[in-house]
């Protein structure tokens, strides 16, 4: 990987964290173009260059995070993401092979944009406006949703933001805890690739530890950039546009790959 490809793949991280059209598949198709999406090194990358643009809702949304007296908040968190622990680390072996398919990151994006169109319509009811509202139970279905994104392609941001709806939050109250939730399920995600890679019998050279602050200060910039932007779209316009988004890059990779197109093009 060289720095260029680095700096790119973190741009597109930061852009696509927090927005439901999954930054894991999108990365997973620009790597795939740039003919590296299968090396180890690209893999870890991926994932731990997320913790870049996470560190970016800790600093958008620092006075949440240091509020040390808010045990609550912080149990929620906990909660929350105890269901994707459990199932990924099941799972991990079955997901880490998904991350080479981009043809199952295709169909999540078209399937899931298909459902996005209705969102708006499915999830009217809102009771929950306020964090403070929100229950452990309500924490545990999210993180339960969570589990689904997974699957690459579906979204993370995607999956919460639903599970959200489902308990009916509002926009807002959704939208935050999905990035809130995103927090500790990174960086366990993080400590447990880190951890495999180096069971793994692989280490890092000093231009991959180069590469990797590189990613995550690239990562961390445009995300907080992205942050605000994608707080307010998503509360005024709902979700129909990211739908009909994910259905075009979803059809047109898929047409590709049926076409015949070498997809590994740099």
């Amino acid at each position: 990987m060289t720095s260029i490809q680095a700096i790119i793949i973190a741009i597109v991280e930061g852009l696509t964290e927090f927005l439901p059209v999954s930054s894991t598949g999108h990365m997973i198709i620009t790597t795939s173009l740039m003919g590296i999406s299968s090396a180890d090194f690209t893999k870890l990358f991926t994932v731990v260059i997320q913790l870049g643009a996470i560190a970016g809702v800790v600093v958008y949304y620092w006075k949440r995070f240091i509020n040390l007296k808010d045990f609550n908040f912080y149990l929620k968190l906990i909660v929350g993401v105890i269901p994707v622990l459990i199932v990924g680390f099941l799972l991990k072996k079955k997901v880490d092979m998904l991350l080479e398919r981009v043809d199952v990151v295709a169909w999540s994006l078209l399937l899931g944009g298909i459902f996005l169109l209705f969102l708006d319509k499915i999830f009217k009811e809102e009771k929950v406006t306020t964090q403070e509202q929100m229950s452990w139970l309500d924490a545990f279905v999210v993180g339960i949703f969570q589990c689904i994104a997974l699957v690459p392609g579906v979204s993370r941001s995607a999956a919460t933001i639903t599970g959200g709806l489902y308990r009916k939050f509002n926009k807002t109250i959704a939208a935050e805890f999905s990035f809130f939730i995103a927090v500790p399920t990174m960086c366990a995600a993080t400590i447990k690739d880190l951890w495999d890679f180096k069971k793994a019998g692989l280490s890092l050279t000093s231009n991959d530890l180069m590469l990797l602050c590189l990613g995550n200060l690239v990562a961390f910039v445009v995300a907080i950039l992205t942050l605000k932007y994608a707080m307010n779209y998503i509360v005024k316009h709902g979700f129909k546009s990211f739908g009909v988004y994910r259905i075009l890059v979803g059809a047109t990779i898929l047409i590709m790959l049926a076409s015949g197109v070498n997809l590994q093009l740099i």
